[in-house]
């Protein structure tokens, strides 16, 4: 996919009048899983980065998929069952994924989107306030400095919630560290570089030191430990990474490529490292076959992505996370790439 236009074909495929169908049986769209406010939050910023008529259908019906799922107390139901709206799935994780989309979408150019995104963040900002989990925090940290300045009658609210949410989690990490083990838990396991991205956009908005040290050394911490081999290999979700021991291969995820991706990226735009840039460009190419075993996620004949590296070579499946993790690192590897050609044509300029 290097160099090409980016391909929406499956994310198309997978999209129905109602948002974006949770799983795929091999490429084709498993109804039966019915829909979540996970996928469709996350869909939401791919949705935001695609241009023309598409961008504002699909925003508008992940924003209304969104908004029809909000509880009265302003959490998000995460699971859309047959047209019924179902607690199973529900979380704090999926709460603060969906709150920074929310967060993200309500500084948006389309109207209605930005309107929507905007009544909800608002209604799930009490709730925000009281989560506890470290991933959802660190997502509920992205949101609210992503909507600090969208929200100018808020602010005051909006700083005392983020300065509370990042003094949590920079205090998790302080008491769980140790001189071999610079995290936030005593295992790693899904989503991990969100933790530390969190670490970054917070030291960009108010430029925090701590929360740039904290952010540097678990990142350092991820990419000591997962890069190893020249490539990029996540952390296996068969019993995760539990401290002091080995850490598992399998299965791999493509939603924590992209969040080692985000991290890095991230870290990239606040501190101007150029090795944090090669090291998203690293986590990247996992997709395109950089990995463990050699061989691509993103499949050409569909657009899609499939769900896992597993022992024997590949998940045939492909549901929404995968493809949607592929499409936010490639929109990712794209803006980043559009930032360093405008920093060379600055440089030529002066």
């Amino acid at each position: 996919m290097s160099g090409q236009e980016i391909d929406y074909r499956h994310f198309r495929t997978l999209t129905d009048k109602t948002g974006i169908i949770q799983f795929a049986i091999k490429n084709r769209p498993d109804i039966n899983s019915g829909h979540t406010a996970d996928d469709n939050a996350r869909a939401l910023l791919v949705a935001l980065n695609m241009k023309g008529e598409e961008r504002l259908y699909y925003t508008r019906l992940f924003t209304n998929f969104l908004w029809s799922a909000q509880w009265l107390d302003g959490s998000w139901c995460n699971l859309k069952l047959h047209q019924r709206f179902v607690p199973t799935l529900d979380s704090e994780d999926s709460l603060g994924r969906t709150f920074m989309a929310c967060g993200i979408g309500a500084g948006c150019d389309i109207d209605e989107v930005a309107g929507r995104c905007r009544e909800m963040y608002v209604k799930a900002l009490p709730m925000v306030s009281q989560l506890q989990a470290p991933r959802s925090q660190a997502y509920a940290i992205i949101g609210l400095v992503r909507g600090f300045d969208t929200f100018v009658t808020y602010q005051d609210l909006l700083a005392d919630v983020v300065n509370r949410l990042a003094a949590a989690l920079m205090e998790r990490y302080l008491r769980q560290r140790g001189p071999e083990w610079r995290w936030f838990e005593d295992r790693l396991t899904y989503c991990n570089g969100i933790m530390p991205q969190a670490m970054f956009t917070y030291y960009g908005w108010n430029g925090d030191k701590r929360a740039r040290q904290i952010g540097e050394e678990t990142l350092g911490f991820l990419s000591d430990n997962l890069f190893t081999r020249g490539y990029l290999n996540i952390v296996g979700n068969e019993g995760w990474w539990e401290q002091g021991k080995e850490i598992p291969l399998f299965d791999q995820q493509p939603v924590d490529a992209c969040s080692i991706a985000l991290a890095c990226t991230e870290a990239f735009r606040v501190t101007g490292r150029q090795e944090y840039r090669e090291l998203a460009d690293l986590a990247h190419s996992w997709y395109e076959g950089r990995n463990i075993h050699g061989i691509p996620l993103y499949n050409q004949e569909t657009g899609g992505c499939h769900d896992a590296l597993v022992p024997e070579g590949l998940n045939l499946n492909q549901g929404a996370e995968a493809v949607i993790s592929l499409l936010l690192t490639r929109q990712l590897q794209a803006g980043m790439m559009s930032r360093v050609r405008e920093d060379l044509r600055s440089s030529r300029a002066k």
